[in-house]
């Protein structure tokens, strides 16, 4: 299948060196010079800044959002009506009622969209999946997750701390992959509690958010995103009556990727334990597009849609509503 990026940026690099034996067609940016040395690597892509010209190449099978918040939504329906499967980076909008109408041309035009939530596919979260679907854990209790990092020079000037571009700040940016992957676990929540906040960049978006979500079964998360953690973090928990899984790192700045199980014995007191790491490069991008190709190939529902997206945006409006942001 043939493909087209829209956003020659960090992520856009990503995605195109993901695209394992899908044919790289076309690209667009805003910037048209990021969108010509992003071509240039590739002699075979066409690149151009006006992206529905993009969308809506004949042959052009696939396309992939990778702009800014405030264009997600836009570029998707456009592509969509165009009759195009998209792959759209979370958070897939600025809020969830931008969505609606990508939802529904979605239904209408019988395409299928996946939003990038591609933690998922980190190894470790694979691995605890099948433990936690084993049955091993037991009936799942709450998790406990965190993930930040510290910015960088002029962070307060980049498009993230613009509200108009971003829709909101690190609950959006960071917090939104710890609501997926928490949801993916315990699935809906049906209470939300939670605070957003600007502790050190001035910005007017926040650079910490904290949640306290609840499912029917009053099953937790305590999830904490941070644009103040100065060393990069990532750590997820879950915990099961009968033992508990422990994630840390994701690679690179963040440490080597882990999962621990700790299994509690009849006896209690210390656990049996294994650990399982994995220091090879991220292939969660590459593992995550090869599974949106295989849906397309069958007509099967992406894993991770839309409703997903909507979801975790539904929980971030809550938050800025209590937070007054």
């Amino acid at each position: 299948m043939n493909i087209a990026i829209v956003g020659c940026g960090f992520i856009g690099e990503k995605r195109a060196r993901s695209l394992g034996e899908c044919r790289l067609v076309a690209c667009t940016d805003i910037v048209p010079e990021r969108a010509l040395e992003f071509a240039r690597k590739r002699p075979s892509v066409e690149a151009t800044s006006n992206w529905r010209t993009v969308v809506g190449r004949p042959d052009v099978d696939i396309v992939i959002v990778t702009a800014t918040h405030d264009a997600l939504a836009e570029v998707s329906l456009a592509a969509i009506r165009a009759g195009k499967h998209v792959l759209v980076e979370k958070p897939a909008a600025r809020s969830a009622a931008e969505l609606g109408p990508v939802i529904a041309a979605a239904t209408e035009k019988k395409v299928l969209v996946r939003v990038g939530f591609n933690h998922r596919y980190h190894p470790s979260f694979v691995k605890a999946r099948e433990i936690v679907a084993s049955g091993q854990l037991g009936d799942l209790m709450f998790i406990r997750g965190r993930y930040g990092h510290g910015g960088r020079v002029g962070y307060e000037n980049e498009w993230r701390a613009v509200k108009e571009l971003s829709g909101g700040g690190e609950l959006i940016d960071q917090g939104t992959h710890l609501i997926d992957l928490a949801r993916s676990f315990l699935g809906d929540f049906s209470e939300i509690q939670g605070f957003a906040h600007t502790y050190f960049w001035n910005m007017p978006v926040e650079d910490n958010g904290f949640m306290l979500l609840k499912t029917p079964k009053k099953q937790v998360a305590l999830l904490h995103a941070s644009w103040t953690e100065w060393k990069n973090t990532f750590s997820f928990e879950i915990y099961g009556k009968n033992a508990k899984l422990d994630i840390s790192g994701l690679g690179g700045s963040y440490g080597v990727e882990r999962l621990a199980y700790y299994k509690m014995l009849p006896q209690m007191g210390p656990p049996e334990t294994v650990i399982w790491e994995y220091p090879m490069p991220d292939r969660s991008w590459d593992v995550e597009f090869a599974e949106f190709v295989e849906d397309i190939r069958l007509g099967r529902q992406p894993a991770v849609g839309l409703e997903d997206a909507r979801a975790a945006l539904e929980i971030v409006k809550r938050i800025y509503e209590e937070s007054n942001i």
